[in-house]
């Protein structure tokens, strides 16, 4: 059966639309909805079934966490065992918003869910649409992206039939995300608080309340192990075209990249180049330049970088050449950390 998609206003979501939406998730179904930073995947969180349709809906492998959205801070004293004092603090500061938090969990919670860990990772989203869908429903709600395993996320609802039409219940289109890269994931379980997975949500940011808070680069799970956090496989938010990042000084790196186009083309190839808008005059017309906004625009690269994936893969490129971001601090952060897993290890640095 084709999944069902029903339309609302992101700023005043329908009150009917809602309720069937709410409706759906209470009885086990699986219903994908906007937040701020990319559609989720919603299921019951405390009804094994509906969790597990969510992993074979994405053709998720079990060790890989699922994120449990909430209505407000209430939502996550049931699901954890020993709430932080920071918690108070963090949720007044970011929530609602792009920061999900790894903390112990309470018993209650499906093995299904945490990937059999000790720990559930929770947030607050503050899209209108979510907030309105949580508490409408009045459960918590497993949401991944909405998308099949390890490809670009999605941030538009067509995004989400592209890989689930038929696979779920329900999209609800709110229109496009704003943030555009999942959420910041902070890890609260452990003595030293450690960010890891880059977002909108900075180490600067959270080291206003966690003077001691730690990232690690790059941070990748390995083998089968259960993973501490979404988004840690070294390949992930790939498209299905190969694709190379480009990494150095931005004049160097665009210069090697319409050369390496330039040959390729010549060669018969058909090229993808993932490209800021003022670089498209340094390029080969002959290639598939697709733009995401002013290299210095952090913002904009991030609400199009996933929307800019799908384009090139939708464009049958036989190869996609893409661009590094300034991402020495803030949000450029988890724009490269996106592209080094696209790239998925298919990385050339220019001197």
């Amino acid at each position: 059966m084709p999944t069902a998609i029903l339309r609302v206003d992101p700023d005043r979501p329908d009150p009917a639309a809602i309720g069937s939406a709410a409706d759906v998730l209470r009885r086990g179904g699986l219903v994908a909805f906007p937040t701020e930073t990319v559609y989720g995947l919603g299921a019951h969180a405390l009804d094994r079934d509906a969790v597990r349709r969510v992993f074979v809906a994405k053709g998720r492998p079990s060790h890989d966490p699922l994120i449990v959205h909430v209505a407000d801070v209430t939502g996550v004293h049931p699901l954890v065992s020993t709430p932080p004092d920071v918690l108070a603090a963090l949720a007044a500061q970011f929530w609602p918003g792009p920061l999900t938090l790894v903390l112990r969990r309470a018993p209650k919670v499906p093995d299904e869910v945490t990937a059999g860990l000790d720990t559930v990772a929770v947030r607050v989203p503050a899209h209108p649409v979510a907030r309105a869908i949580l508490n409408a429903a009045g459960i918590p709600v497993a949401a991944p992206s909405a998308n099949l395993f390890s490809r670009p996320s999605p941030t538009l609802a067509e995004h989400v039939l592209q890989d689930l039409d038929g696979r779920i219940d329900l999209v609800v289109d709110g229109g496009a995300t704003t943030v555009g890269v999942e959420s910041t994931v902070l890890d609260l379980s452990r003595e030293q608080p450690l960010i890891l997975r880059p977002g909108a949500v900075t180490a600067d940011m959270l080291r206003a309340i966690l003077p001691a808070v730690a990232f690690t680069a790059n941070a990748v799970a390995s083998g089968t192990d259960a993973m501490r956090s979404p988004g840690l496989l070294t390949k992930h938010y790939a498209p299905r075209t190969p694709l190379t990042l480009y990494a150095g000084e931005p004049s160097h790196v665009i210069a090697r990249i319409a050369a390496e186009a330039s040959d390729a083309l010549r060669d018969g190839r058909r090229i993808g180049i993932l490209a800021a808008d003022e670089d498209r005059e340094h390029l080969p017309k002959a290639a598939q330049i697709v733009t995401v906004g002013a290299a210095r625009d952090l913002a904009a690269i991030a609400a199009r970088l996933y929307a800019a994936l799908r384009e090139l893969d939708a464009a049958q490129v036989d190869h996609i050449l893409a661009r590094s971001f300034d991402s020495s601090d803030g949000l450029g952060i988890a724009i490269a950390d996106r592209l080094r897993r696209a790239a998925a290890g298919r990385i050339v640095t220019v001197a």
